[in-house]
């Protein structure tokens, strides 16, 4: 038979919250790897603060859609590095990036527009200090190129064989192909006419002369380039190069200046499109369906294998084909990750990329080609170390004045309710027994790192927790001073202040929530902390504290009128009515 209304039986209640937390400490060291710690903000434990700035090519200023997309694709990088308590938040145009902890390193790639092609590499590459020689024209149609040397340990295909010349393939002729930009004088590139108000002339200017220079069609531009380009300095054509044309430019490491033919053949070509592959791979990252970091089959080291699609497959295939003894350069955003030569044709739909990675920097390029091609180019990434240092001063001062204000509640309670104030007390701590747990679970899950903005809402939650049992509490004062006593108080002050708490959690939760949804940065933890505090609250006030104050109204010690705190409420009642019997009494007199 069910108990009444308001009465319960305490120690199946009790029992649940034991298994409970039973549960969650089981999973906390249980699982993961034995840490029952949470995971801290970059607040609190330090990390790197990067912030990227967006530009475009022709200097406009990007659009509120481009740049959240780029938000967006960095975001979904971060989540594939593997960081957690990662943050990517908009700053006008500029993206800041929040890594916390020791995975940080790998947020200074995240800028990256990973905008992938194969070109063919004309002639050889020379050390980027060197003068490369006099050249002035490239070889005609049907003679054969000198095979371009590249790197050491770079390779395709098939290991390269012991003897035996080279298969050469001409290079694309440059000089038939239009020119859509007049070659610059030997001094200095043409300046760009006068941009709109809403341009940033300078970067506009930056990336028209590099492309004029260093994406000419003419051959003795090109070669001019190839003088006048410096790997040390920053790149304007990052992510910014045009496919259809020439390049000149450097390897990563800034050690070799490569002069790379086109990726797509000029659309007034004739020539048949098997020919055309000899020249023009017609390759980029939107051929490539995986990437992904393994060790290096051939060495040292690690490369990055590339999964292409079905059309992507034919094309690799039909240019490898046509390019043995060749060299390829792998090129992203505008830099040339690897140049390996083409030992024989290689079909599959699969290639590797090799550079000298390390394990980082190859899983930091796998993820950043298989999550695709940011929209925007972004200026070099400007990262600086963050110390933990400041936030763990405010932390430490935070929780000083948290537990100032949290001794004064515990003496205000005891004061007023003595023993409902010990109880008090006793739900609070069980309640932040569960938070503590939830909180290092949260962490492996979904990756919640703690901040001090976090903090602030655990400790803006304490007093939502502790409302809840002051209304219990002034609920069952009410009915002591009515007349009845503690045991049979409970119940019925149990049933009126029941909504009255899920009403107000209910409030609560929902401006949490609601605060989540639109809030961006470090409030989102506040909000969220908040919310998952108010849901514990309830389970607290259902599983504990209602439990408790039933047990305690059935002990004839504990229900103690000066023990208990209801003893004013019992006087206040007994005088009240006392005063309206007297009353009565006249007036039927």
């Amino acid at each position: 038979m069910a108990p009444p209304a308001g009465q319960i039986r305490p120690a199946k209640y009790l029992a649940s919250f034991v298994l409970i937390v039973v549960a969650l400490y089981a999973l906390v060291f249980l699982t993961g790897n034995g840490s029952a710690k949470p995971k801290l903000g970059i607040d609190l434990q330090g990390g790197t603060l990067v912030t990227l700035t967006a530009r475009q090519e022709d200097g406009a200023q990007p659009s509120e859609e481009a740049l959240n997309r780029a938000r967006d694709l960095i975001e979904v990088r971060v989540n594939g590095l593997g960081v957690s308590g990662a943050e990517v938040v908009r700053d006008g145009n500029n993206l800041v990036i929040t890594v916390p902890g020791a995975d940080s390193e790998g947020a200074k790639g995240l800028g990256q527009t990973a905008r992938l092609a194969f070109r063919k590499v004309i002639g050889q590459p020379v050390p980027a200090g060197a003068v490369p020689q006099t050249q002035t024209s490239t070889p005609p149609s049907g003679d054969a190129s000198t095979p371009p040397s590249t790197p050491p340990s770079e390779s395709a295909g098939s290991p390269p064989p012991s003897s035996g010349a080279p298969q050469g393939r001409p290079a694309p002729n440059l000089a038939a192909q239009p020119s859509s930009t007049p070659p610059p004088s030997s001094t200095a590139p043409p300046s760009t006419p006068s941009a709109p108000a809403n341009v940033d002339p300078r970067v506009a200017k930056e990336i028209q002369e590099a492309k004029a220079l260093r994406q000419s069609t003419d051959p003795q531009v090109l070669q001019q380039a190839a003088l006048l380009l410096d790997c040390t300095k920053p790149d304007p054509l990052r992510g910014n190069d045009d496919l259809d044309k020439p390049l000149v430019t450097c390897d990563e490491k800034g050690e070799f200046k490569y002069t790379l033919a086109p990726v797509n053949p000029p659309k007034e070509d004739t020539q048949t499109k098997a020919d055309d592959y000899a020249n023009y791979s017609r390759l980029t990252g939107e051929d490539i369906s995986n990437a992904a970091a393994n060790n290096n089959p051939n060495g040292t080291g690690y490369v990055v294998n590339l999964d292409f699609k079905s059309e992507g497959g034919t094309k690799w295939g039909a240019f490898t084909a046509a390019n043995v003894q060749q060299a390829v350069a792998v090129v992203l955003d505008g830099e040339v990750m690897s140049a390996p030569t083409i030992q024989s044709a290689i079909s599959g739909g699969s290639t590797e990329i090799s550079g000298k990675f390390t394990l980082k920097e190859a899983q930091n390029l796998a993820n950043t080609l298989k999550y695709g091609a940011l929209p925007l180019s972004f200026d070099a990434s400007e990262a600086q170390t963050v110390s933990p240092t400041l936030g763990l001063q405010s932390l430490k001062a935070g929780l000083i004045a948290g537990g100032i204000g949290l001794a004064l509640v515990f003496v205000y309670c005891m004061f007023y309710y003595r023993l409902l104030g010990v109880l008090t007390i006793l739900s609070l701590a069980l309640s932040a027994v569960v938070i503590y747990a939830v909180l290092v679970l949260l962490g492996r899950v979904i990756g919640f790192t703690l901040d001090l903005a976090g903090i602030a809402g655990f400790i803006v939650a304490i007093g939502i927790t502790a409302d809840s049992f002051i209304v219990f509490f002034e609920r069952l004062k009410d009915e002591v001073r009515e007349g009845r006593t503690f045991r049979s108080a409970v119940p019925r002050a149990w049933v009126r202040s029941r909504r009255t708490i899920l009403s107000a959690d209910a409030v609560s939760f929902i401006a949490a929530a609601v605060l989540y949804v639109i809030a961006v940065g470090q409030v989102k933890g506040f909000a969220f902390t908040l919310g998952m505090s108010t849901v514990l609250d309830l389970v607290v006030v259902f599983l504990v504290t209602h439990p408790l104050v039933a047990i305690a109204s059935k002990s004839k010690f504990l229900t103690n009128s000066s023990l208990s705190g209801l003893g004013g409420a019992a006087r206040e009642g007994a005088a009240h009515r006392a005063t309206t019997t007297g009353k009565t009494a006249v007036k039927e007199a």
